[in-house]
């Protein structure tokens, strides 16, 4: 039972299931799931087709974090993978051509890889400290994803690519089909090979796995490859789902969101050891809160402060430190003498 208590999970299961319970007591249809038309419809099938492209962000932060460090770029890389793909589409006359879909998902991943390379190099080889080399793409990009659209929002009416991010695949959607691949092959990647020790070593010490033999250089570049992938991805996803490409919106905080589910899922931004397994569980915490939060009517200008509030107290909850000094603060007022009895024993 004290294992289970100090396992990474324990504490972001337990919130994760009081929220589902919270929207529960709310709407007591939240956990019906309804089969129409070959599909599944329900609140819970909502949380997990909305949460992907976040979760798809966050697994690749998780790698970076275990780094050592941080992609502020991953919502301006979204932004951009969305556009590239819909401005190609946009521009034939038949955009339902399997060809032309390829390509433009192809031309957008690429472009992420890319991307992820740049902020790999820049903290590899140039040595700048990795909040400032991923925040110069994170503004720059979102510069680039404004040019890419000319500044307006790009519609497209292709009803293949549209499937991406909408479609469905026995009842489920796609998109959990496209994140539980991406999970599954990384976690094999990490924890098959010696490529997750790796990761873990450079964040723990860079000196160190130096000297070991480790190539840290080409650790750094390969996790800031692979979260740009991710954010690609989830561009295509985004962008895909609603048919259209907004430079200036797309992919907006979703950098914050992914560290917030990253320390969430037990992760530490020191670097280290790191949890895929927990930023899903983590990702599908924020994912849940932002629709609890629309689901009972919090105004949304104040949005971001009820969401700043619960992510504290998720933080706080998960904290080993704050959790033993409540518990000290409990034990001392409930049982004043026992710390004076305990002195005078010994």
């Amino acid at each position: 039972m004290k294992s289970i208590y100090k396992h990474h999970l324990f504490w972001p299961l337990c919130v994760l299931a009081a929220l589902l319970l919270f929207n529960l007591f709310y709407s007591p249809d939240f956990f019906s799931i309804t089969f129409r038309d070959g599909h599944l419809y329900g609140s819970l099938i909502d949380i997990l087709n909305f949460g992907s492209p976040l979760i798809l962000v966050a697994i690749g932060m998780t790698l970076v974090v275990a780094t050592s460090g941080i992609d502020l770029s991953v919502g301006s890389i979204v932004a951009i993978s969305g556009a590239v793909a819909c401005l190609s589409i946009s521009k034939a006359s038949d955009q339902n051509m399997l060809s032309l879909i390829l390509l433009s998902v192809l031309m957008a991943i690429v472009l992420s890889l890319l991307l992820g390379v740049w902020n790999g190099l820049l903290v590899s080889a140039a040595g700048i400290q990795p909040i400032i080399a991923t925040l110069i793409l994170m503004v720059a990009g979102r510069g680039i994803a404004q040019l890419i659209t000319g500044g307006q929002i790009i519609t497209v009416t292709s009803d293949k690519y549209a499937y991406i991010g909408s479609g469905s695949l026995a009842a489920l959607p796609f998109s959990i089909f496209v994140v539980a691949a991406v999970l599954i092959a990384v976690t094999l990647v990490t924890r098959k090979t010696a490529l997750g020790l790796f990761i873990e070593s450079v964040g723990c010490n860079p000196a160190a796995s130096l000297m070991s033999g480790i190539r840290a250089k080409w650790v750094l570049i390969s996790v800031y490859m692979f979260c740009g992938l991710c954010a690609g991805i989830a561009g295509l996803l985004l962008s895909s789902n609603v048919s259209s490409a907004d430079g200036n919106n797309a992919g907006l905080w979703y950098e914050l969101d992914a560290i917030l589910a990253v320390v969430i899922g037990g992760t530490s931004l020191n670097g280290g050891r790191f949890y895929l397994l927990g930023t899903v569980v983590g990702a599908l915490i924020i994912q849940t809160m932002t629709t609890t939060i629309y689901m009972i009517g919090v105004p949304p200008e104040i949005t971001l402060v009820v969401k700043a509030f619960v992510v504290l107290a998720v933080c706080l909850v998960q904290s080993s430190a704050f959790r033993a000094a409540i518990a000290s603060r409990w034990k001392t007022r409930h049982y004043p003498g026992e710390k004076e009895i305990t002195r005078h024993v010994s």
